[in-house]
């Protein structure tokens, strides 16, 4: 499928030594560069709005990553690399471009592979603004702000844990309203506030269809776990890739360098995804019934997703970085798409006038 860009966007296929993909681009070829990272089950169309409010002076990027929109379908994701693939496939695109140096904004799975990059190449970054994004320490499975796992196998993180009506809808190919599960009614209902309409919708729609599908894509492959809820991470796909079971010590790297870009860290106080009780754990589900058998608070807990992420950024602050921590009022989500003049607000004044240790 190719998804319709709007007026102001540059689009083309690029190569790199990793993926052939296609790479969105706004703003002077010599500004400053900004790139963009998007989240799970969508694409670099999400970002369109927010690179055409950049100030003058800076240079968006954004690319559909690996797994995700135009991205070369037979690039798969090793899940026992974490998102160290996607972080790889971010270095390569900007080598590619000739960037040394570039602000980086990452949303939900996105800000997940800022994590690596900041663990990996902070020499590569001017400065990071997280929006909504996932723990430190992956989605599911874990009980407590050190990411404890609730189970040795990881059992409730990975593809295993994604509706099989939203998969069903996503290859089909369904851009209406009739399933609860369609991509549509999900980014209405959970993604934004419930009512709203976010802007550009259609096209938000369509990078969502354009989701690559399989059991070595979305939702990944899983393995079957005699812990509840049943389910344990297969090794292939995004879904499995932020699994806790393979992000090893991604938090003390992250913590390690001297060079600490400032972060700046950006949700929605009505976010129903990223939160310390979000509606897609098994935790949650399990404590409203949703999922049958569950074995109790002590055993099972939903992860505390937001105090992990404030206990890691402490952590970093203590260590010689920075961080500040804005929470939206009525936002949710993609606060950059229902909130967008308080998010430039903020997201503006942080790259043009960095705090912390950038040097």
């Amino acid at each position: 499928m190719i998804t319709p860009i709007l007026s102001g966007i540059g689009a083309e296929a690029i190569t790199t030594s990793r993926l052939t993909t296609r790479v969105l681009s706004s703003g002077p070829d010599d500004g400053e560069p900004v790139l963009f990272l998007h989240g799970n089950l969508s694409s670099a169309t999400w970002w369109e709005t927010t690179m055409l409010r950049l100030p003058a002076r800076f240079r968006a990027v954004a690319s559909d990553q690996r797994g995700f929109g135009e991205a070369d379908p037979l690039a798969k994701i090793d899940a026992r690399r974490g998102l160290g693939d996607l972080a790889d496939d971010a270095i390569a695109l900007l080598d590619k471009l000739n960037i040394d140096r570039a602000h980086l904004v990452g949303n939900s799975m996105g800000g997940g592979v800022v994590w690596h990059l900041m663990a990996n190449a902070p020499d590569r970054i001017l400065t990071v603004t997280q929006v909504s994004p996932g723990s430190p320490y992956g989605f599911g499975g874990t009980k407590d702000n050190h990411g404890t796992p609730c189970w040795d196998d990881f059992a409730g993180s990975g593809g295993g844990l994604v509706n099989p009506e939203l998969v069903d809808r996503l290859e089909s190919s369904d851009a209406g309203t009739d399933s609860q599960f369609s991509p549509r009614n999900v980014l209405r209902n959970f993604i934004v506030v419930p009512g709203s309409i976010p802007e550009n919708e259609d096209g938000l729609v369509a990078g969502m269809l354009t989701t690559h599908l399989g059991q070595q894509a979305y939702p990944g492959d899983m393995v079957p776990s005699g812990n509840w809820p049943f389910v344990s991470p297969g090794i292939a796909g995004i879904n499995n890739a932020q699994s806790p079971k393979y992000l090893g010590d991604l938090v003390e790297r992250l913590l390690a360098p001297s060079r600490k870009p400032a972060v700046a860290w950006i949700r929605g106080d009505l976010d129903k995804v990223v939160a310390d009780n979000a509606i897609g754990d098994p935790g949650t589900l399990g404590a409203l019934g949703l999922i049958p058998d569950w074995p109790g608070a002590e055993s099972y807990p939903a992860q505390p997703m937001l105090a992990q992420t404030r206990s890691v950024l402490d952590q970093y602050q203590a260590s010689g970085g920075s961080y500040t921590e804005t929470t939206i009022e009525g936002a949710a989500h993609v606060p950059f798409i229902e909130c967008p003049a308080t998010f430039d607000d903020l997201f503006h004044a942080h790259i043009e006038n960095p705090g912390g240790n950038t040097i």
